[in-house]
């Protein structure tokens, strides 16, 4: 008797040992850090975590701060992404991810190009990213500004470019494609939701 009672008490354990799955999911998710730098202001980023948080839940802001050292191209004119994102995710601690806000120019080495303008860029998959609202033009650049954020922290989590001319993926290709990205494709949609971007 003595051992079937250790027996059960044995099988009772190991049960109430087993990790919930659905609570480990739900804390897998990351929350995303709205980064705004000096030169963009607090009422700006507040709004864009507005936007965001229509498609991921977690999202804070923090105060803006300089840009880091070392980011100016060589001729001073732009800041480089690749450097600011670098910085950006070696500040971003584990269970976060951060994207960066400017309105300066900021830009890449591209296609044998030392200095290739962009509106954003993104560690594919990574911690950080950065957008800026330099490039953007029309009176819904606040719209642009958001779909671009949503393309890069789409390449944070591991998504590269789409081939759907709609889908908010799509590769700009040096031009401004961003009226015709009207949301996530159902392929790109599909792989987000299973990173727990809550869409539709």
């Amino acid at each position: 008797m003595k051992y079937v009672i250790i027996g059960i008490v044995a099988i009772l354990t190991m049960y109430a040992c087993q990790p919930n799955t659905q609570t480990a999911s739900a804390n897998k998710q990351l929350t995303i850090i709205i980064q705004p730098f000096i030169d963009f202001k607090p009422n700006e980023a507040n709004a864009v975590r507005n936007e965001v948080k229509k498609y991921y839940g977690k999202v804070i802001v923090n105060k803006p701060i300089n840009f880091p050292p070392n980011s100016l191209n060589p001729t001073h004119t732009r800041r480089r992404a690749d450097s600011i994102i670098k910085y950006l995710s070696i500040h971003t601690p584990a269970g976060f991810r951060t994207i960066g806000l400017t309105h300066t120019d900021i830009s890449v080495t591209k296609d044998g190009k030392p200095d290739w303008g962009v509106m954003g860029l993104g560690y594919c998959p990574g911690k950080s990213c950065v957008a800026s609202t330099f490039r953007l033009h029309g009176n819904n650049r606040f719209e642009k500004l958001v779909k671009v954020a949503l393309h890069e922290l789409g390449h944070t989590e591991g998504l590269n470019h789409c081939p759907e001319k709609t889908c908010l993926l799509r590769d700009a290709e040096g031009k401004d494609h961003l009226n015709e990205e009207k949301g996530f494709c159902a392929s790109c949609k599909k792989y987000l939701i299973k990173k727990g971007w809550e869409l539709k």
